[in-house]
């Protein structure tokens, strides 16, 4: 299995550029990842855990969960962006079925962004494929970044907490 490490540090604002391209996040999907997933949402459904159920259903095995997918565009721009992000708004269409032993690797590029009161919005396209370049899902999101002003109580960008000298 193969994740891109947890990140303590978010992106810096050069990031932000239209057309940066975010490193990307990869998973090996399978039964492993589906049924920690199934135990949260409580979606043990046939197609998910049984190669069998998966063929019935006219796919060559089982595959993942669509929202598994999408809460790896989650995993990859908190990634990116770090824990203090906050996903304003994300789209997506599923194109492709995850089957089992799909690697999956979500990548990302900055599309636009501005500021608003205190935090940086940073547009992104996103898309899920698999290691042959197949797009899964297509989404795009929209992520507030703080930036580090006094109603915050954030670090501004010199490293000095905001509204202190």
């Amino acid at each position: 299995m193969t994740e891109t490490p947890t990140s303590a540090s978010a992106a810096t604002p050069s990031e932000f550029a239209v057309g940066h391209e975010f490193p990307a996040f990869e998973r090996e999907s399978g039964f492993a990842h589906w049924n920690r997933y199934a135990a949260v949402n409580d979606e043990f459904i046939g197609i998910h855990m049984d190669d069998d159920e998966g063929r019935a259903a006219g796919y060559p095995a089982a595959f993942g969960m669509g929202n598994l997918t999408w809460a790896y565009f989650h995993i990859a721009l908190h990634r990116w962006l770090g824990d203090d992000c906050r996903i304003v708004s994300l789209s997506t269409q599923f194109r492709g079925a995850v089957v089992r032993g799909t690697r999956v690797m979500v990548r990302g590029t900055v599309t636009g962004t501005r500021t608003e009161g205190a935090e940086e919005l940073v547009e992104v396209t996103l898309r899920a494929e698999d290691a042959d370049g197949r797009t899964l899902a297509p989404a795009a999101a929209v992520v507030a970044v703080p930036t580090g002003d006094a109603s915050t109580g954030r670090e501004t960008p010199d490293g000095t907490a905001a509204g202190h000298a």
